[in-house]
């Protein structure tokens, strides 16, 4: 479903800030697989989606989606296939325009709509968008003419969580999407995020920093080191794995231990 083949990239090259970002990765995700990915700052984790999403074209390598080169597709293209979310809750959104209008531009920019972007939603488009909102169980179906400003964080992302599966995309990146939040509204945020991507088989690639929710969520798991997959784990091997035994593979297959204080302080809570 998700292919990329001997993808690297290479940034600021031939000077003294080269940094190679990306080295030969290749992966391969069937369809509805549900990816955590996780690894120390600069690992290539956001860098990896980057290249799915079309930050960038790579210097090397292609990226293929349900069969398609979308190599050199631009990444506004791309975001009508892949929806995305980042860690900062105030991205995805349009603070100035209210709930109905963000809803309504997502909407339209996923099923490729012929009508015009600011043209006014219908009330069967209404009535969908109210019963979507209702099941996020936050009450912002009854303040859909509020602008998205007006939102907490937590509200923002899962109100960008419902934009970016309105209509299922074909693959899922999620960008370290709890992490700017407090415990108890990122573990909504995930409850919301299992639901959505079950109900709709979509595939998904997330990135955590914390190790015991790598582990749990999903089927399977990603570590990266150095622009490269160093551990790729799933099925029975997985699910006999503990934090400390991951970290064990980690150090056996890298020849060195995980050093990101982020990672290893977070590996019990969500």
């Amino acid at each position: 479903m998700l292919c990329l083949d001997h993808v690297s990239k290479t940034f600021s090259p031939g000077t003294v800030n080269e940094r190679k970002v990306l080295c030969d990765l290749s992966l391969q995700l069937e369809k509805g697989e549900f990816v955590t990915v996780v690894g120390s700052n600069g690992a290539g984790k956001s860098t990896l989606f980057n290249a799915i999403a079309g930050a960038f074209i790579p210097d090397e390598g292609r990226v293929l989606l349900d069969g398609q080169d979308i190599t050199f597709l631009p990444e506004h293209r791309r975001s009508r296939q892949i929806g995305r979310l980042f860690q900062d809750p105030m991205r995805g959104t349009a603070p100035n325009m209210t709930i109905q209008e963000n809803l309504a531009l997502a909407y339209l920019r996923a099923t490729k709509s012929t009508r015009a972007w600011f043209s006014r939603p219908s009330k069967p488009d209404k009535s969908m968008f109210r019963d979507r909102l209702a099941m996020l169980d936050m009450g912002l179906e009854d303040r859909m003419n509020q602008p998205v400003g007006l939102l907490s964080g937590g509200q923002r992302q899962a109100l960008t969580l419902l934009m970016a599966t309105l209509t299922p995309p074909k693959l899922l990146l999620l960008d370290e999407h709890t992490a700017a939040l407090d415990p108890a509204t990122a573990e909504k945020v995930l409850e919301l995020t299992r639901k959505s991507v079950a109900e709709h088989q979509i595939t998904t690639l997330m990135i955590t920093h914390n190790l015991s929710s790598a582990l749990t969520l999903g089927s399977r798991t990603l570590m990266m080191d150095g622009g490269r997959i160093a551990l790729d784990v799933a099925g029975e091997e997985r699910a006999g794995l503990t934090v400390d035994g991951l970290l064990d593979r980690f150090c056996h297959d890298t020849g060195r231990a995980l050093d990101d204080d982020r990672v290893l302080l977070s590996r019990q809570t969500v």
